[in-house]
């Protein structure tokens, strides 16, 4: 196979749907060779918030010196970007040949999906690669997701909020218990911010499971206003005048999340000095999520998706306009079929002046006419513009040169525009 063989291989994989369950993953570990078993992991879990903690923690055990794999989803522009060791992503000629393995060894009975697939292809290559840590966000829910064959040094549950219901549940709790699958027995777990109904799951199922429990605020906590000059307690780490590289107030708590997580690692091993934890933080790079990419006017490409990614938006729309007057504010907005569109719009109905309705090129997309019958009314000055690059630049004459556009709804959205960016050579963002 050629590397573009091999996507259009796996991608044809997604016409098979989401199938929940560890059968099929735990057969191919054990044709493979058990490639999950031959380096220590941390495994993170949540709503939002996952990746963030994820990229803070690789980060900062590249700069301890440790060989780290990094296992996300979904990717922005390129496939090879979910699977990385030492913030390098895998390379064309290794996604070929793991295709043409794992296919060789499903043979004719086995039938993984793509996210099953795509989970082997980063445990093999992690072993292949000698990493000494892995650190692998979970992709949906937790309990029956493909990467849920790890048993980890640590395990976090970031954030819980609604996202995914026809597969999670549709209370917090129900969504709770899915994610507190990843809690295993005798595992310490690190717990970000959650509403009682969700902390009541998870704290039961650690207890059932005697797992140890850190939460935050309790256990560890950050003080600081902004994403520079934040402190952060617990009981073995005491770190001030922290500085990290992603924006936003809500990355306090995933590098909260991330900081205890590595200090219940410590305890086998993996342990981080200061400078790691300093280097790690003010290096870490997360494209995509508040990522400011152009001036004049301002342009924000955020992957929220759900109501509470849409609340920190947001809280970051409302801290940068108090610090530097942006208007008016334009939204650039397309979303999937199935999300929750006048919920994700609620808390930014106030914020904007202008919106610009598009659509990712995806089939479970949701169409510019189907998100105009779904929000009229809700939100002011809706413009219908189906096709992205038409979206950007009637979004950029709306906004003016001192003006903001925030291009948001779906990371598909968003992953859409930074490969017509780097397409377009020179970005035309910068004009």
């Amino acid at each position: 196979m050629t590397y573009a063989s091999a996507v259009a291989y796996l991608y044809r994989l997604q016409k098979h749907g989401i199938k929940l369950g560890l059968a099929t993953m735990m057969e191919l570990m054990a044709r493979l060779g058990m490639p999950h078993a031959q380096y220590r992991a941390l495994h993170i879990a949540g709503t939002n918030g996952k990746g963030s903690t994820a990229a803070i923690t690789a980060a900062v055990l590249q700069a301890a010196g440790y060989r780290v794999g990094l296992y996300t989803s979904p990717h922005l522009v390129e496939f090879r970007e979910r699977i990385r060791v030492n913030g390098e992503m895998i390379d064309e000629f290794r996604v070929a040949r793991l295709t043409e393995q794992i296919h060789a060894l499903c043979g004719e009975d086995l039938s993984p999906t793509f996210f099953e697939y795509t989970t082997a292809m980063a445990f093999q290559h992690f072993a292949d690669s000698g990493v000494d840590v892995a650190v692998i966000e979970v992709g949906l829910g937790g309990r029956f997701d493909a990467t849920n064959v790890v048993t980890p040094m640590a395990s976090a549950v970031t954030t819980i909020s609604f996202d995914h219901q026809e597969y999670l549940g549709s209370t917090l709790s129900s969504i709770a218990f899915e994610k507190a699958g990843i809690i295993k027995s005798g595992v310490p777990v690190v717990v970000g911010r959650l509403e009682d109904e969700a902390w009541r799951t998870i704290d039961q199922v650690a207890r059932e499971r005697q797992a140890s429990v850190m939460r935050l605020d309790e256990d560890f906590r950050t003080e600081g206003e902004t994403s520079g000059q934040f402190s952060y307690r617990s009981l073995n780490m005491q770190y001030d005048g922290l500085n990290c590289a992603l924006e936003g107030r809500h990355q306090h708590d995933n590098a909260a999340c991330a900081l205890a997580l590595l200090g219940a690692a410590a305890s086998q091993g993996v342990t981080v000095t200061e400078e790691a934890v300093r280097a790690g933080l003010s290096l870490v790079d997360w494209a995509g999520r508040l990522e400011v990419v152009g001036q004049h006017p301002t342009i924000l490409l955020d992957g929220a998706h759900n109501p509470a990614a849409a609340t920190v938006l947001a809280d970051y729309i409302r801290r940068s306009d108090r610090c530097r007057l942006l208007r008016p504010v334009v939204l650039v907005l397309g979303m999937m079929r199935d999300k929750n569109h006048r919920g994700f719009v609620e808390p930014l109905k106030d914020l904007v002046d202008e919106v610009v309705l598009t659509q990712p090129d995806l089939l479970r997309a949701a169409s510019a006419q189907e998100l105009r019958a779904s929000l009229q009314g809700q939100l002011p000055q809706l413009h219908v513009v189906p096709s992205l690059n038409d979206a950007i630049a009637l979004a950029r004459q709306l906004a003016t040169p001192d003006g903001l556009v925030c291009v948001t709804g779906s990371l598909m959205l968003v992953g859409e525009c930074k490969a017509w960016f780097r397409g377009c050579g020179l970005s035309p963002l910068r004009g």
